[in-house]
């Protein structure tokens, strides 16, 4: 245990509470909700009592953006709710419904400024000293209060970088050789002995059972001197080919815009600390970025806490995140070139990239580049802040890296974007020390070989991953059978009073690889319960398209459910008969009437893989994924065909009267003038209402369980 010395710690804390509008506990801030509630209690530490309290109600954004009161649940439950309070939160604070959240809720800008505005008030905080928050776990601060704040673009005060866990200092304060594991907070209470409070709703129970442990804590002689940290800002770093980078410390994000840099997928990972220069981007065989990072991360506990933002979004687009190795990181982000080590050296806090030079194109011309036109920057340390990226035999390739000095400067360098030198027009991307060390290895190596794509197939329907949304709740609805002209508008007139539950941009068309309908589309609504209503109210109902009358098919999805249909196994359709009607003959053999049931294809089922992160990488997959199947579906379909053929041509095997060139013509003959008089009585005379395709294939195609039509008319998603 530690006690009072020369080593003094804050004299005062702040026991932080948050709640969201989703998951709570140890799962706060995994499904990316809202906070909804923020409660400081100030705690003079010299005196071990409390000093105040303020609670904040914090209005989600997505309230101001989405429906007004009164189109709220029935479910009495969630009465007033439209669904953005989800019923775990509920669960911990039943009176906190939506209702009241709206009604009394702030910004949480406002309630960031309000808490700052009533502590710096108080007669006993010394100037220019701030508080030191105390919160339950790693999640309330890493997971929740900075990545809202940063995606909100809210400038939090400098000791909001700074807080305890209560867990580690508990085990810090009263374990001496590590026999006391990460306690929560009702662990805690039953080593001090304490009473449990069982009266108040969760969150006051929460936040007063941290006080009570905290005085305890501080009666015992505990001080709070070693704080967790945030980074805001991502340190540059250089990586060599023979570091060592632990293999728990490192993740593979996927589905990353194009044109995002380093510090954005920093942003992403806000609230948890990269390691220096830790964010790698790939490059695909062609050298372009391919929409994957490697983030290196300074332990294996913020790692793991970055595999819980999987499928939490950048700007439109949901990014992916798995487990990586150090080798990969090493693999992408690793140099050897003492060229490149020396350029990277010179502490640039920018780097710019740029595409098409001409290929006598020196240093100078990109000074004088960068210094034209309205908005001039300058280069880092001249010429030298310049490199050119050259082939193994000394050739330019029409690519370079440029230094620049301050962040201000690369809004002004990227404004050029498409600016000339001489006749070619230069490309400007920002950069990052991976990519730079990425291009100079690939460019000193001659062994780099770009892979042709292979031909791409006919696919089922797609949507653009941009447009996919995500999580378990039952919010959306996927439409099926409508007509292949229909658009957003007719779809709107289907859904009539539903309508206006769609959320802004919600309605979404589905196409196939070609680019044309498929006749399905998937809609978002503000909730469950009016996802719930429109699947039960509008379901097998019609829509008037024209002259065209179709009955539309609603169902209820999640946005999980959505991707697994999207990215899921399909099933290939009926191969269709490849003879023709008109090539039958008339007479119908015993054999023919009912051929034997043709051998089921083995179509090896796909296993769900995760969404991809582009369409066309989505395309490539699929396709890979069928060629197979198909290949041998149309094999067994060609060789039945042979087969049916075999039935009418070869006499010995089918005994048959010989086919009537007439008959094949289409004359109006008589049955008994269409064949010779000795087989016309032998051959079983075809039913009236037997057609040539009816007689051939006596059994219809079997429908696919379930269906009321033949699986090949089945909507193939």
């Amino acid at each position: 245990m530690q006690t009072m010395g020369a080593t003094r710690g804050p004299t005062h804390l702040v026991a932080l509470y948050v709640a969201t509008a989703g998951l709570q506990g140890n799962a706060l801030g995994s499904d990316e909700e809202e906070i909804t509630l923020l409660v400081y209690v100030l705690i003079d530490v010299l005196q071990n009592k409390v000093l105040g309290r303020q609670q904040y109600i914090v209005r989600p954004m997505v309230m101001d953006e989405s429906c007004t009161p009164g189109t709220g649940s029935d479910n009495p439950a969630v009465a007033g709710s439209s669904g953005v309070i989800s019923e775990a939160a509920l669960a911990h604070a039943p009176a906190l419904t939506e209702r009241t959240v709206r009604e009394h809720g702030i910004p949480l800008e406002q309630a960031i400024q309000q808490f700052e505005a009533w502590w710096s008030s108080m007669s006993c905080m010394t100037s220019g000293s701030a508080p030191r928050f105390v919160v339950d776990g790693q999640a309330p601060m890493r997971q929740c209060l900075h990545p809202e704040a940063c995606n909100k673009d809210i400038d939090v005060p400098e000791h909001y970088t700074l807080f305890h866990d209560l867990r580690k200092e508990f085990v810090a304060c009263y374990s001496t050789h590590g026999e006391l594991s990460t306690f929560g907070i009702q662990e805690m209470l039953e080593y001090f002995g304490l009473p449990l409070d069982t009266e108040n709703d969760y969150h006051v129970k929460e936040i007063q059972d941290m006080i009570c442990v905290i005085q305890r804590m501080i009666k015992d002689g505990h001080i709070f001197q070693n704080p967790e940290t945030v980074n805001i800002i991502l340190e540059p770093g250089i990586c060599s080919k023979d570091e060592e980078v632990d293999n728990g410390c490192v993740v593979r994000a996927r589905g990353l815009p194009w044109q995002s840099s380093d510090q954005d997928i920093a942003k992403f990972f806000r609230g948890l600390n990269v390691a220096k220069g830790g964010v790698a981007l790939c490059l695909s065989p062609m050298g372009r970025r391919n929409g994957e990072a490697l983030v290196r991360f300074v332990n294996k506990e913020h790692r793991d806490m970055a595999l819980k933002r999987h499928k939490h979004h950048m700007g439109g687009r949901y990014i992916e995140v798995y487990k990586a190795s150090g080798e990969d990181f090493v693999g992408v982000a690793g140099g050897t070139s003492g060229e490149a080590h020396a350029f990277l050296s010179r502490g640039a806090q920018v780097i710019v990239r740029m595409r098409g030079l001409p290929y006598d194109c020196v240093a100078k011309q990109v000074l004088d580049f960068f210094l034209s036109g309205q908005k001039p920057c300058h280069v880092l340390d001249g010429e030298d802040g310049v490199l050119f990226v050259k082939k193994p035999d000394g050739r330019a390739t029409g690519d370079a890296f440029v230094l620049f000095a301050k962040e201000e400067d690369a809004v002004k360098a990227l404004s050029k974007h498409r600016d000339c030198i001489g006749s070619r027009y230069i490309e400007l991307f920002r950069s990052t020390i991976a990519e730079v060390q990425q291009v100079l290895n690939r460019a000193i190596d001659p062994k780099q070989v770009v892979l042709p794509t292979p031909p791409i197939p006919q696919l089922p329907p797609i949507v653009p991953q941009h447009i996919i949304t995500s999580g378990t709740r039952k919010d959306c609805v996927r439409l099926r059978g409508l007509p292949y002209e229909a658009l957003v508008e007719h779809i709107l007139e289907f859904m009539g009073e539903h309508s206006k539950n769609i959320v802004y941009q919600g309605v979404h068309m589905v196409y196939n690889a070609q680019g044309q309908p498929s006749g399905e589309a998937f809609i978002q609504m503000d909730s469950e319960s009016s996802a719930y209503a429109c699947a039960s109210q509008r379901h097998h109902r019609y829509m008037i398209y024209g002259k065209k009358q179709r009955y539309i098919e609603v169902f209820q999805c999640s946005g999980d459910d959505m991707n697994l249909v999207l990215t899921g196994a399909v099933t290939p359709p009926s191969t269709k008969a490849l003879l023709s009607p008109g090539t039958l003959t008339t007479q119908t053999p015993a054999t023919l009437t009912h051929p034997p049931p043709p051998t089921p294809v083995p179509v090896p089922v796909p296993t769900a893989q995760p969404p991809l992160w582009d369409i066309h990488a989505l395309v490539q997959a699929q396709a890979q994924a069928q060629a197979q199947a198909q290949a041998q579906a149309q094999a067994q379909a060609q060789a039945q065909a042979i087969r049916n053929q075999d039935f009418c041509l070869l006499t010995p095997i089918v005994q048959a009267a010989p086919i009537n060139p007439a008959a094949i013509m289409g004359l109006k003959r008589t049955w008994e003038t269409a064949f010779p008089p000795d087989t016309s009585s032998t051959v079983a005379k075809r039913a009236t209402w037997h057609t040539p395709a009816t007689a051939f294939h006596a059994q219809a195609p079997a429908a696919a369980p379930g269906l009321p039509y033949p699986a090949q008319f089945y909507p193939q998603i």
